[in-house]
């Protein structure tokens, strides 16, 4: 049997304000624990929680960055269970009306060597406070609770279930990451729990409407993590089912040292966390001039500056979101660009677009490549945007091939701060010349083919591979020197006679 996995996400933001969502005690990460939790976050009697005007703002910063409706008037509400990481016995959230209603996030994702798009709908964001955290090493067998996290500002955003593959959740996560952090409404830490995400996953057979049972992950604070935990949940529920059995709604851990889910405790439905609007909180009431302030601040969108990208530079739309999901990689890029355009001017549009696609390209490639395996991003980059189009600018007159510019990066990236020049400095210092002068490859091609008639001949009966390995015989004797579009050429045009 065929099966198709159906999954949604419900992601928690860590909201970037200074101070708790309902008190003023601090956010800051490592402290000591407890020492910046307040009577309002230990739920001392007398204490009432009031709301944080900038968290709320950040959420109304998301809404209108992913096309939703922003909800003037919302509840605050209770959220009933008893864990010991939770003073109060219960969670303030929001249930029945949140503040963020809808909105998408379009994901583009590499599927087989085949770049894919989906729009992902949101069901809501809503915002509520975080609880505290147990800690269960060295304390001789028992379990400490430090209660600095509670009461810490949370965005918690939810999904339909749209994706239908673990690479899809990923491209999902990465997307919404990039948004948070773009908007500068949460730091993205992962590590420090400031992003981290609930899997829900079911599978059904192929080409039915109803959903299967559906297990949740819970806390998956890396994307590899998220990638992981689905694939291994799809396989467990897969084979149980063709094994005879059933699919039981319930909380599930991923272990990454087993690299496996388990079972933590049967899954909850809303009416068992017993929702009741909170007394001691009155509606949020967002007035329109608020709303329209905000989008008044909002920085150029990833959507906006993605079509940007396609009408004005010709990029495909798999490359502009590329290009758009980090604010930091787009202005690296659009810095890299403006620095070559400069150096050399475009004869006309199409000139333009093409020293895009090139920027474009080393930017998504060669520079991203150098940066994951550093773990660095683009504002740590090696190589500034200005010597990278020196680079690029070398290409395109001549001076060097694509090959030796991966070479001439190398360098660059090895002594940062080496000047917006340092391109032609390691080209002369190297001697990485492109070697353009007709008579000399020519000579060049002659030795080739007197060394290698057997290749000849190949060629000549029709197997162009045999070309291919004349054309490497050559570039090896000019230790990729030769200007390789001149060497076609000329090989072409002495074969030919």
């Amino acid at each position: 049997m065929k099966w198709e996995v159906v999954i949604g996400l419900e992601t928690h933001a860590q909201l970037a304000t200074r101070s708790k969502i309902f008190s003023g005690a601090s956010t800051a990460f490592g402290a000591q624990p407890n020492t910046q939790a307040c009577p309002v976050d230990l739920a001392l009697p007398g204490v009432l929680p009031v709301m944080n005007r900038a968290a709320v703002e950040c959420a109304i910063r998301f809404g209108l960055a992913i096309g939703a409706k922003v909800e003037q008037r919302s509840i605050f509400a209770r959220k009933n269970y008893f864990y010991p990481d939770l003073p109060k016995g219960y969670q303030i959230s929001q249930y029945e009306i949140p503040v963020v209603c809808g909105g998408t996030l379009d994901i583009v994702w590499d599927e087989g060597g085949e770049p894919r798009e989906r729009t992902v709908r949101l069901t809501r964001a809503h915002l509520e406070e975080d609880a505290g955290k147990s800690l269960h090493e060295d304390f001789h067998g028992m379990t400490g609770i430090d209660l600095n996290r509670a009461g810490t500002p949370l965005l918690e955003i939810v999904t339909e279930p749209d994706m239908r593959s673990a690479k899809e959740a990923v491209a999902y996560a990465k997307s919404l990451h990039a948004l948070v952090m773009w908007l500068g409404i949460c730091d993205g830490n992962m590590q420090e729990g400031s992003f981290r995400c609930d899997a829900n996953v079911s599978v059904r057979p192929q080409g039915q409407q109803e959903f299967g049972t559906r297990c949740e992950i819970k806390n998956l604070n890396s994307f590899r993590f998220l990638e992981r935990a689905i694939d291994f949940e799809v396989r467990r529920q897969i084979e149980l089912i063709e094994d005879g059995g059933t699919v039981v709604q319930e909380t599930r851990l991923y272990d990454p040292d087993r690299d496996e889910t388990r079972s933590m405790r049967s899954k909850e439905d809303a009416h068992d966390y017993r929702y009741f609007p909170d007394p001691d909180l009155p509606p949020l009431i967002i007035e329109s001039h608020w709303i329209e302030s905000v989008r008044a601040q909002l920085p150029e969108l990833p959507a906006q500056l993605r079509e940007r990208y396609m009408v004005d530079l010709g990029l495909s739309g798999y490359d502009a979101t590329t290009l758009s999901a980090s604010r930091e990689v787009a202005a690296y890029f659009d810095e890299t660009r403006a620095a070559l355009a400069a150096l050399i001017p475009p004869a006309d549009a199409q000139s333009a677009r093409a020293q895009a696609k090139s920027a474009a390209n080393w930017v998504m490639v060669d520079l991203a490549a150098a940066l994951n395996r550093d773990a660095l991003d683009a504002q740590a980059s090696p190589v500034s945007p200005r010597q990278l189009a020196l680079l690029l600018a070398r290409i395109q007159d001549g001076t060097i091939s694509g090959k030796i510019a991966r070479e001439v990066f190398a360098a660059l990236w090895s002594e940062p701060g080496a000047g917006e020049d340092a391109a032609d400095r390691v080209i002369e210092a190297r001697g990485l010349k492109q070697i353009s002068d007709s008579g000399a490859i020519e000579a060049i091609i002659d030795e080739v083919l007197a060394a290698n008639q057997k290749s000849v001949d190949e060629f000549r009966a029709g197997k162009e591979k045999a070309f291919n390995a004349l054309v490497g015989q050559v570039m090896k004797a000019t230790k990729g020197k030769a200007n390789p579009q001149q060497v076609n050429d000329l090989l072409r045009s002495k074969l030919g006679s």
